[in-house]
C-alpha cells in the first residue's frame, strides 16, 4: 500500500470524539513532519508505526514522532482524544523528536501516568473551550511540557542514526536535517548513494508530492516559527530557511499559507501567537 505524505500547517490541532462516533480514527499509511498522539478512551484499534503492529485497547496511548509512517484501523467503535502538533511549540524538547524515536509507540493503560488524562483534558479546554484568555499559549505549552515529561519517563528511546531505517525514511530524514541548505536530487544521490530517479519516484509515487514542494513545505514551516519567535527581518529568515531570493520565498509562502510573511507575522503578534487549527 502506498504511503501518503501529508503537508500540514505548523500549528496545533486537537480533536475529541464522543460516543456518537461521527469521525472515526482510521487512516491509511501516511507520514508528516508533525508529532501525533492519541488516547483511546473506549474501543479497540489496530495500528502500525514504522511497520510495527500494535493492538490498542481502552486507556492506551499512542505517540508518533515526526516522519514515522503510521496507519490506524478501528476494530471496535472508538472514543478518543487526538493531538497533532509542530515541535516548535515545545522547543525545549525539540531535539528529542529530531534525534530519537521510541522503541514502542504505545504505552499501555497500566503503565500510563495518572496525570495524562487530566493534562489532555486541559488541552481540550484550552483548544476547544474559552479557557486561558490571553495566556492560552502559555498554559497550553505548560500542559504539553508536563505531558511529554510524564510520557518520556515511560519510554525507551533509540537514536535515529542507529536505526536501520528503510529507504523512504532515510530520504525524508536527510531532507528534514538539511532543507535549509542548497538541496537537490543530485545532492541526495551523492550523500545517500541512492539513485536520484528512484528518490524522485518515491516522492511522486509513494508520497504523492513533488520533491521541490516537499522541500518548500519544510522551509515554510521553519520560517513560520522564526517569524513569530524572532525579530529577524523577512529577508534574513528567507535566507535562513534556504530560499535563494526573497521573491521566491514570498511566492512559496503565500501559496502555502494564504498570506504574505509580513501578514503572518503581524497576525501572530496581534493574537500573541495564539494556537490555531490545522486544516
Amino acid at each position: 500500500m502506498e504511503t501518503i505524505y501529508e503537508i500540514k500547517k505548523p500549528e496545533f490541532y486537537f480533536r475529541t470524539e464522543g460516543k456518537e462516533g461521527k469521525v472515526r480514527l482510521g487512516c491509511p499509511p501516511h507520514m508528516h513532519a508533525q508529532i501525533e498522539f492519541f488516547l483511546l478512551l473506549e474501543g479497540e484499534m489496530s495500528i502500525s508505526v514504522d511497520s510495527v503492529g500494535y493492538k490498542m485497547s481502552e486507556g492506551d496511548l499512542c505517540l508518533v514522532f515526526p516522519n514515522q509512517i503510521h496507519a490506524y484501523r478501528p476494530t471496535k467503535k472508538e472514543r478518543y482524544m487526538l493531538v497533532i502538533m509542530d515541535s516548535d511549540i515545545v522547543p525545549e524538547i525539540k531535539d528529542v523528536f529530531k534525534n530519537r524515536i521510541p522503541k514502542s509507540s504505545v504505552i499501555r493503560r497500566e503503565n500510563l501516568p495518572e496525570e495524562i488524562l487530566p493534562l489532555m483534558r486541559k488541552m481540550e479546554e484550552l483548544k476547544l473551550g474559552d479557557k486561558g484568555g490571553e495566556y492560552k499559549e502559555i498554559l497550553l505549552k505548560s500542559a504539553l511540557l508536563s505531558f511529554f515529561g510524564e510520557v518520556f519517563q515511560k519510554l525507551d528511546f533509540v537514536d535515529t542514526k542507529s536505526v536501520n531505517s528503510n529507504t523512504l525514511k532515510k530520504v525524508v530524514d536527510f531532507c528534514s536535517d538539511n532543507f535549509a541548505s542548497d538541496l537537490s536530487l543530485d545532492i541526495l544521490e551523492e550523500n545517500l548513494h541512492i539513485s536520484k530517479y528512484y528518490i524522485s519516484h518515491l516522492f511522486s509515487m509513494k508520497l504523492k508530492v513533488k520533491f521541490n514542494d516537499y522541500i518548500n513545505s519544510l522551509r515554510i514551516t521553519e520560517a513560520c516559527g522564526q517569524l513569530l519567535q524572532t525579530d529577524q527581518t523577512i529577508t534574513e529568515i528567507s535566507q535562513n530557511v534556504g530560499f535563494n531570493t526573497l521573491r521566491t520565498f514570498n511566492r512559496a509562502f503565500a501559496r502555502r499559507m494564504g498570506m504574505s510573511p509580513s501578514e503572518y507575522r503581524r497576525l501572530g503578534q496581534k493574537q500573541t501567537h495564539s494556537v490555531s487549527t490545522i486544516i
